[in-house]
């Protein structure tokens, strides 16, 4: 049987991840499609490492079940004033973002992360993930076996991008890569790049994620980005939540935007004959997305992991890459199912 081979690239947006949970459990099911390499932002790196510790250490089986352990013990994580019996028995995951974004304990929460800063709690300070991404093995998610795992964060000092790989990564790595000002503690760690103890933060704002490692020669042709992040919205956001979400999620699509227009301009010059073929990496780009239900959600929903939101997101990104791979199979390895230049026309 011969094999199609993928590089993945996995945006961040906190709990909204659990979508990209269920593309991976779908297309780790097609044993004729290989991933190559995965590069990961804040939940992105979170799924990416679960993924490629998986194949290391066992199969598809065992990556799929590394997913699943993930995505219960962030779904395990409660709020320090939100409860899961605020919701009862709602399961529409737009009812369940309307709820959350204008109740008065999440609005107290969203502002007291405004006003005080992750630092002011010293010694009582914890980052939840901390017990979760430490349990990681990182013999796996670190080696040479299995795909390439490429993990980004943001130089506090420099404000330039930083992609991880191999040896370099480890738990404050991860950490560092969703780490949102407001409310975590930078991560700080000795960099093998620069010699220097740096502070990293969210790798959403320089790189979300970071494409470019993957235009290496030894890999794949197809980059499939699996976004969370709606890249439209149609109507004009007016309410003070409306606009906040807003600025969020053009916020961290403005670094994928900016890497995908890169691709087309070198695939315009390519096929202008201005640049020979073969000389760049001709990129093809494709998407695995459900901006319908995104548009649903809200950054209340990203910071929040209810349950409900995230089994309803597990089942759409299930059904989105399922709908991919029927759609778009006959394409990988020959040509984008992104139209680029209509994007951006």
């Amino acid at each position: 049987m011969k094999k199609k081979s993928i590089n993945l690239a996995l945006q961040g947006g906190g709990a909204h991840g659990a979508f990209t949970w269920g593309v991976l459990d779908r297309l780790l099911e097609q044993d004729d499609l290989e991933i190559a390499s995965i590069s990961g932002t804040s939940a992105g790196a979170l799924n990416g490492a679960a993924v490629k510790a998986g194949l290391v250490r066992g199969d598809r089986k065992a990556a799929k079940e590394n997913l699943a352990w993930l995505w219960k013990q962030i779904g395990a994580v409660e709020a320090s004033l939100l409860k899961p019996w605020m919701f009862g028995g709602v399961s529409d995951p737009g009812a369940v973002s309307k709820m959350l974004e204008y109740s008065p304990f999440f609005a107290a929460a969203d502002a007291a992360s405004r006003l005080v800063s992750p630092y002011a709690y010293g010694a009582l300070y914890k980052n939840p993930l901390r017990r979760i991404v430490e349990r990681f093995h990182y013999d796996a998610v670190c080696g040479d076996a299995g795909p390439r795992f490429f993990v980004t964060a943001t130089n506090v000092r420099t404000g330039k991008i930083r992609v991880f790989e191999g040896a370099d990564i480890h738990a404050d790595v991860i950490l560092a890569s969703g780490c949102l000002p407001t409310l975590f503690q930078a991560p700080e760690f000795r960099d093998p790049k620069t010699g220097n103890v740096e502070a990293f933060w969210d790798g959403g704002y320089t790189g979300n994620p970071a494409l470019f490692p993957m235009f290496a020669r030894d890999l794949p042709d197809d980059i499939v980005v699996v976004n969370i992040n709606p890249l439209e919205r149609l109507d004009l956001p007016t309410t003070p939540q409306e606009i906040q979400n807003r600025i969020n999620e053009i916020s961290f699509n403005s670094s994928l935007f900016r890497e995908l227009r890169a691709i087309q301009f070198v695939k315009d010059l390519i096929a202008e004959g201005a640049l020979a073929k073969g000389v760049k990496k001709d990129v093809l780009v494709h998407m695995i997305a459900d901006d319908a239900l995104m548009r649903e959600l809200s950054v209340a929903t990203k910071m929040v992991p209810v349950p409900q939101v995230l089994t309803a997101l597990h089942k759409a990104g299930r059904r989105a890459a399922a709908g991919f791979l029927d759609d778009h199979w006959d394409k990988l390895g020959k040509q984008g199912s992104v139209d680029l230049r209509e994007m951006f026309g």
